[in-house]
């Protein structure tokens, strides 16, 4: 699934690639032509396709020791954060936002500021206990805490279960989850790709982030991408970053994403562009003259385990999988086992190979969500 553009700038540099899930970098990486080390907390099964090194974490307070590590194991010439390590400073080159850019849009009230500032249409901030209300922690990514409430036996409830975070409170706006892929020089910026993304429902973890459709088809896509490449401009970031929307009578500017995002492999697959290249380009001040047109639609969809899950089979050999477990391996329930990939000449076709495919894995794997 990882998109190529060879060059020889790659030749002989050696990329650390350092965060909670890496596998999506790596893959680019070495789709490009670099010479790969990942820290990452799962050292899924195909990583080692991409990866010469893997080094697991257990926890974020061990994840710096970790990449110190691996820093001694293997002389790296480029440095990327995933989720996670955006704040880190490590003693190799850094393609990326710098910590202090990163630090804006880590935490989603100064976020909220900044889109404000910079005069795109964001939902309006409430009060602590104004109903309904989308409540999210300050920090975190991935969506899976964020919860809209309805009184304050649902807020004391989501203050129990997640250890009483800062949140900020916002309205409710009703569409469908988007993003705008972008890369940036820390002056101008680019949009890549318009992602539509899935989200997992249900009753826990419901506005979890669970895969992406690209590209994304809506009357609002140029309106997106101008407000995309506004806040990519104006961020200070460089490298590709993700602007988060909900797209419904106008586009909502949701989150921006200070780092490479989980839409990137449907990206990859639906422009046939190389991610990671044009990540490295932007970090030395080139970004695209326009945006690509896409070749095809992409699906991903991650499946996450209905109840606690011995993982029986290798499914690394299917073609359409990626973040593979080990055999062995135990994923607690509501964890996330695979990723599986459709894709066509319409997103119906991309969305029906999806399901055909995700049939195929839970014969191997279970029942999923």
């Amino acid at each position: 699934m990882c998109g190529r553009k060879k060059d020889r700038k790659s030749l002989n540099r050696r990329v650390l690639v350092a965060g909670f899930t890496t596998r999506h970098v790596a893959c680019s990486a070495h789709g490009a032509g670099y010479r790969v080390c990942t820290v990452d907390h799962f050292c899924d099964r195909d990583v080692s396709r991409y990866a010469d090194d893997c080094l697991s974490f257990d926890d974020p307070d061990s994840l710096p020791a970790a990449i110190e590590q691996m820093s001694v194991r293997h002389d790296c010439d480029i440095f990327v954060p995933t989720s996670g390590a955006e704040m880190l400073a490590v003693g190799i080159p850094r393609y990326g936002p710098a910590p202090e850019r990163a630090a804006t849009f880590l935490d989603k009230s100064l976020t909220s500021r900044f889109f404000l500032e910079t005069g795109v249409p964001v939902p309006a901030t409430f009060p602590e206990r104004t109903y309904p209300a989308m409540v999210k922690p300050r920090s975190g990514s991935g969506g899976w805490r964020n919860a809209v409430l309805h009184n304050d036996d649902e807020w004391l409830k989501w203050k129990e279960d997640l250890a009483d975070p800062p949140a900020l409170w916002q309205e409710v706006v009703q569409g469908t989850p988007a993003s705008v892929c972008c890369v940036t020089d820390g002056t101008h910026a680019r949009a890549v790709a318009v992602n539509e993304q899935l989200l997992r429902g249900g009753e826990d973890a419901a506005y979890g982030f669970s895969g992406s459709v690209t590209p994304f088809i809506h009357p609002h896509v140029n309106e997106m991408v101008s407000h995309a490449e506004k806040i990519a401009s104006a961020s200070g970031c460089v490298g590709t970053i993700g602007v988060d929307f909900v797209v419904g009578e106008k586009p909502y500017v949701i989150e921006v994403n200070p780092r490479f995002q989980g839409t990137a492999d449907t990206v990859e697959m639906a422009t046939g562009i190389n991610l990671f290249s044009l990540h490295i380009d932007a970090c030395e001040g080139r970004i695209p003259e326009k945006m690509p047109e896409p070749r095809q639609f992409a699906a991903r969809k991650i499946l996450f385990a209905r109840d606690d899950l011995l993982v029986g089979h290798d499914v690394s050999s299917l073609s359409f999988v990626a973040d593979v477990p080990w055999k062995g391996s135990v994923v607690e329930k509501g964890g996330a086992i695979v990723s599986v990939y459709g894709w066509g000449p319409s997103r119906r076709d991309a969305i029906l190979m999806l399901d055909k495919h995700i049939s195929t894995v839970q014969q191997y794997i279970g029942r999923t969500s």
